[in-house]
């Protein structure tokens, strides 16, 4: 079982082999999605408002990443773990930011952090010893030019892997040729892109939404669950011996 590392990713753009990842925040989700064979397990931010119910991703606390980080750690042996961090380090300011960044690399065994990207705070991160996943948005309103030279300049700061969101397919390929980083996505992001990244709760329709949605996922774990449950407590209400 080869581990992964950001050698290997950079290899798998270089021969053109998509890279895999999923934002998960648990240990039983991170040891699936491993032994599946995903190449990057990211602890997203929005772990204060997918599994605790928090109202936005700016909530969630340094502290908080760090149990989703620990767990996710201890969940997987082959895929590289990156963590966020989280959005009150980083309106802080760069020695803030650099902060939690060591935390989260010593504390949560992050193998990399992911960072909205600034090219200094990228920089700074790096100077401290930790491999940084750089994130930054396109949309329609931003010219591709634009879009270009702000991944050059995350990669001239060091950055390992950039997460371009909203990409979109010009832009996208655009970017994924003017680098010589691995360049993957989550929201709007695609084909031209050398990798996906998608969210787990996302794939396996986990979480109270996904029991009324009609959007596609790879399983509806909420349907089979209310399916669960409502069994369960038909069971005991009857009478009968439970399931397990």
């Amino acid at each position: 079982m080869e581990k992964v590392t950001i050698p290997v990713l950079q290899q798998m753009k270089r021969e053109g082999r998509k890279i895999v990842g999923v934002v998960a925040y648990e240990y039983p989700t991170a040891q699936i999605a491993d032994r599946a064979g995903v190449d990057l397990v990211s602890v997203g931010d929005s772990v204060g408002a997918n599994l605790w119910g928090q109202p936005t991703e700016a909530e969630v606390t340094i502290e908080e990443l760090l149990i989703a980080c620990k767990a996710v750690r201890r969940g997987v042996q082959r895929a590289l773990v990156s963590c966020d961090v989280p959005q009150g380090p980083v309106n802080a300011g760069i020695e803030a930011a650099v902060s939690a960044t060591l935390r989260l690399s010593k504390e949560g065994g992050a193998d990399m952090v992911k960072v909205l990207g600034d090219p200094d705070m990228v920089r700074a991160i790096v100077r401290a010893g930790v491999p940084v996943f750089a994130e930054f948005h396109g949309g329609n309103e931003i010219p591709v030019g634009k879009l270009v030279d702000k991944a050059k300049r995350l990669e001239d700061a060091g950055a390992s892997l950039l997460d371009f969101r909203h990409s979109g397919p010009e832009a996208g390929a655009a970017v994924v040729k003017a680098v010589s980083i691995p360049v993957i996505g989550g929201l709007g992001g695609g084909p031209w892109l050398d990798g996906r990244v998608r969210l787990a709760h996302t794939a396996i329709g986990y979480g109270a939404k996904w029991i009324d949605s009609n959007t596609e996922t790879y399983v509806n774990t909420a349907k089979l669950s209310l399916e669960a449950f409502t069994a369960l407590v038909a069971d005991v209400r009857s009478g009968r011996q439970i399931k397990g």
